[in-house]
């Protein structure tokens, strides 16, 4: 039996531009794509489509704030394809493509963006990372933050970092939460 095709297929769609009936403007960019599988992916952007949370008609475009067009564009390509876009995206951008994922109760997209942030934390992004997590409900990804906290040996790093310094300020229960498990984690 062949691996399942849809996903090629329906990222077609996109790519073709055939039966497009919903824009966006997101930042002056405006991109255009199809409520039905808009629905299907985000039960948000279901009930803003479709229920009676319904932002636009047809030939309206639906004005999205707060969020930067290729941010937009990864979470459009991920709706179609289940993938992240080919080019390589930096640790800023599955950053916002996590809250993107969020917003629009997109729970795959975020456990994959929690998935390569794990990945790729270091002294200088775990306590950016942490505040993240928290924020938006990232228990896995909370979980190794705190994990990197205990067991790295660039504490001095970590605490010297900008987003360490920043941690402190805006929330200081994570910083304590954070000593004290490495301090446990220390005297095991």
């Amino acid at each position: 039996m062949p691996p399942s095709d849809m996903a090629e297929h329906v990222g077609r769609l996109l790519d073709d531009k055939e039966g497009l009936d919903v824009s966006f403007d997101v930042g002056g960019e405006t991109f255009e794509a199809h409520r039905l599988v808009l629905a299907m992916r985000s039960p948000v952007l279901k009930a803003e489509l479709c229920g009676q949370m319904r932002e636009a008609r047809a030939g309206q475009s639906i004005t999205i704030h707060e969020m930067q067009p290729p941010v937009f564009g990864a979470l459009l390509h991920f709706i179609y394809t289940d993938s992240l876009p080919a080019n390589n995206l930096g640790t800023e951008m599955i950053r916002l493509l996590l809250v993107a994922a969020d917003r629009y109760a997109m729970e795959r997209l975020k456990l994959v963006c929690q998935s390569i942030l794990c990945e790729g934390l270091n002294a200088d992004t775990v306590a950016t990372t942490l505040a993240l997590a928290d924020q938006h409900s990232c228990g896995k990804l909370k979980d190794a933050c705190f994990e990197f906290i205990e067991m790295s040996d660039a504490m001095d790093a970590v605490v010297a970092s900008q987003g360490f310094q920043d941690l402190m300020l805006t929330c200081p229960s994570l910083v304590m939460e954070a000593w004290e498990k490495r301090r446990k984690f220390r005297k095991a």
